[in-house]
C-alpha cells in the first residue's frame, strides 16, 4: 500500500471538493445538525437584536401590511375578496406569501453574506440556506398563530368562513413554499458571486412576483388575458389552496398543486447542482 493510501485510510473522514454537479453530500447536513441549529438561532435572534420591540416585529410587519392592503386594495381600489371580509382575506395571503418571500430574499445572499466564514472553515455550505428556511418557519409559526387569532374573532362574529379538509395540506403547502424560496434563493446566490446586480434586483423582483400571485386578489378576478401568467406561477396554487382551506372560497386543484410541487422539485435539483458547482470556486470571485 502506498504511503498516501495508508495516510488516507487512517482518517475517519476525508474532505474533498465535489466531483460532479450532483455530488451534494446532503448527509453532511445531518452530521452538522448542531451547527444548523446554531445558525437557526443566529438568524432568528440577530435580526431584531438591539431593537425595542424585538420579536414583536414578526407580528407588527404582517399586521401593518394587511392594514395597508385593506385600505388600498379593498377600500380604495375595491378589489373583490370572494365574499370573505377583506382584512382576514389579505392577512391569509400575506401570511403564506411572507414565508416564501423571506426564504427567497435571505437565502439569495448566502455566498456574499457569509464569505468570511466560508473562507476560514469547512462545513456543508448548504447548512446556511437550510437554517434560513428553518428560522423563517419559526417566524411563520408566530405569524400563523396571530392569523388564527383574527380568524377566530371573525368566525365568532358570523363572517362567511367555512374551513374544510384541505387544511390538512398545510404541511405540503409550506414544503412547496420552502422549496421554491430555497431553490430560487440558492440559484440567485450562486449567480451573484459573479453578477452582483442580481442582489439589488431580488427585492424588486419579489414585489413584482407578488402581483402575479393571488395575494391581494382572488384567482377568480384575474383578467382572462393575464390568467395564464397567474396559473403558470407555481406559488399561485399554494396561496389559493391555503385560502380555500380556511374560507372554502377560491379554487382548489390537484393538478395545479401537482404542477407547483413538480416545478419546485425540478427547481431544487437545478439550484442544488448550480450551488454545488459554484461552491468549489466562489472564493475566487466573491
Amino acid at each position: 500500500m502506498k504511503e498516501q493510501d495508508r495516510t488516507e485510510a487512517s482518517w475517519d473522514m476525508v474532505i474533498g471538493p465535489p466531483k460532479g454537479w450532483f455530488d451534494l453530500h446532503l448527509r453532511d447536513l445531518w452530521r452538522y445538525r448542531d451547527l444548523v441549529a446554531l445558525f437557526v438561532r443566529r438568524d432568528f435572534v440577530a435580526v431584531y437584536k438591539q431593537t425595542i420591540l424585538g420579536p414583536l416585529w414578526h407580528v407588527i410587519q404582517p399586521l401593518l401590511t394587511t392594514v395597508m392592503f385593506t385600505v388600498v386594495f379593498g377600500n380604495i381600489a375595491g378589489l373583490p375578496t370572494d365574499g370573505v371580509p377583506g382584512f382576514i382575506f389579505y392577512m391569509a395571503g400575506t401570511t403564506i406569501w411572507t414565508y416564501f418571500a423571506n426564504c427567497l430574499t435571505r437565502t439569495s445572499g448566502t455566498f456574499i453574506a457569509n464569505a468570511g466564514i466560508f473562507g476560514k472553515v469547512y462545513f456543508p455550505r448548504m447548512a446556511v440556506p437550510v437554517s434560513t428556511v428553518v428560522s423563517q418557519l419559526i417566524a411563520f409559526a408566530i405569524q400563523f398563530a396571530f392569523f388564527l387569532c383574527f380568524y377566530a374573532v371573525f368566525w365568532a362574529k358570523g363572517a362567511a368562513m367555512h374551513p374544510n379538509w384541505t387544511l390538512a395540506l398545510l404541511p405540503v403547502l409550506l414544503a412547496i413554499m420552502a422549496g421554491l424560496g430555497l431553490g430560487f434563493g440558492i440559484l440567485i446566490s450562486s449567480m451573484t458571486t459573479k453578477y452582483r446586480d442580481l442582489q439589488v434586483l431580488v427585492g424588486f423582483g419579489v414585489q413584482l412576483w407578488m402581483y402575479a400571485t393571488p395575494v391581494i386578489y382572488p384567482l377568480s378576478c384575474a383578467p382572462a388575458k393575464y390568467r395564464w401568467i397567474v396559473l403558470a406561477n407555481p406559488a399561485s396554487a399554494v396561496v389559493e389552496t391555503f385560502r380555500h382551506g380556511f374560507f372554502s372560497t377560491g379554487s382548489f386543484s390537484w393538478a395545479a398543486l401537482g404542477y407547483s410541487a413538480g416545478f419546485t422539485l425540478v427547481l431544487l435539483l437545478i439550484g442544488l447542482a448550480v450551488f454545488n458547482r459554484v461552491e468549489r470556486t466562489f472564493m475566487d470571485t466573491v
